[in-house]
């Protein structure tokens, strides 16, 4: 059986403190370039997690949106549009 990838990190682009949007990538210096050019609002971008598979960072990143939720009423980060990222 072959070894899965562990190249794919979570990561939260922040504008100051607050959260804006949470997410996965196995590229994030290509990531925050693409999100930049799609007009988000965002002073940086901080990685949030080890290396992991594809499928181990999407099960992080819901999770993270899961707490997030908690504690701002239910409502996941301005950017994010549904629930599992």
């Amino acid at each position: 059986m072959a070894e899965k990838n562990k190249d794919t990190v979570t990561y939260d682009l922040k504008r100051g403190n607050e959260v804006v949007y949470r997410g996965t990538t196995n590229d994030p210096a290509r990531r925050e370039r693409e999100h930049k050019e799609e007009g988000k609002n965002f002073t940086h971008m901080r990685v949030t997690s080890k290396p992991m598979t594809e499928q181990g960072a999407m099960r992080k990143e819901a999770e993270q949106l899961k707490t997030y939720r908690k504690s701002h009423h239910g409502q996941n980060p301005e950017y994010n549009e549904d629930n599992d990222g």
